[in-house]
């Protein structure tokens, strides 16, 4: 790598073995070479995911994948670094995990047939309500930079190119657009997405203990 260190990680801990059913014998032994905080280093992938579990942020994000887009990993990977409450996926179960970069061992998935089945998964979600906005530039839709940010909302992207199928449109309780000022027509669909989770970070998030990290 011309920048940065030469690996990415930890090598075999040094010294004596520290206590706790969080730590994986083997990655003590061998390192841990995983793309993971250091708060977690060593530890077991379970013991990752309870520690998240317990402090995930009341959205959810959902994707559409009809055409196996490249964007749905990169999607999940964003929403892995804004702790999102699940991950959905609408349409076909495959989808394309190279952008995840892993993040969605850690991340909860849940599949739906369609965005009808999505939205009555939501509505009646155990937690409470979950009021699902697409991302459209339709007539109707609310600003995102002033629009009153539900807490517990689910933010569901169509694909790159077409956007939300009508079936999706359909299921929406609404739907948002973002402000652009220069010549295209639309933004990267998983940049349009980590816009959405970032405004809902900066609305409801607790910003001011540990759990907030900068890398």
């Amino acid at each position: 790598m011309p920048h940065g260190p030469a690996e990415v990680g930890v090598g075999p801990w040094e010294g004596p073995l520290p206590d706790g059913s969080e730590y994986d014998p083997e990655l003590l032994a061998h390192g841990d070479r995983r793309n993971v905080v250091d708060r977690y280093r060593y530890w077991t992938m379970a013991a990752i995911v309870a520690d998240l579990d317990s402090r995930r942020h009341d959205f959810h994000v959902a994707i559409e994948n009809w055409q196996h887009d490249f964007n749905i990993g990169t999607i999940v990977r964003s929403a892995n670094a804004f702790l999102a409450a699940e991950v959905h996926i609408v349409g076909n179960k495959r989808w394309n995990r190279r952008g995840a970069m892993v993040t969605d061992r850690y991340q909860h998935v849940r599949h739906h047939e369609d965005a009808a089945a999505l939205a009555a998964y939501l509505h009646q979600h155990p937690g409470g309500a979950v009021r699902l906005l697409g991302i459209d530039n339709l007539p109707g839709s609310a600003h995102l930079e002033t629009m009153e940010m539900p807490r517990r909302v689910c933010f569901l992207f169509g694909q790159e190119g077409p956007g939300l199928s009508e079936g999706a449109r359909a299921a929406c309780d609404g739907t948002f657009s973002i402000a652009q000022f220069g010549s295209t027509r639309s933004i990267n669909a998983s940049a349009a997405a980590a816009i959405a989770m970032h405004s809902w970070v900066r609305t409801y998030a607790d910003l001011t203990g540990e759990d907030a990290w900068r890398g």
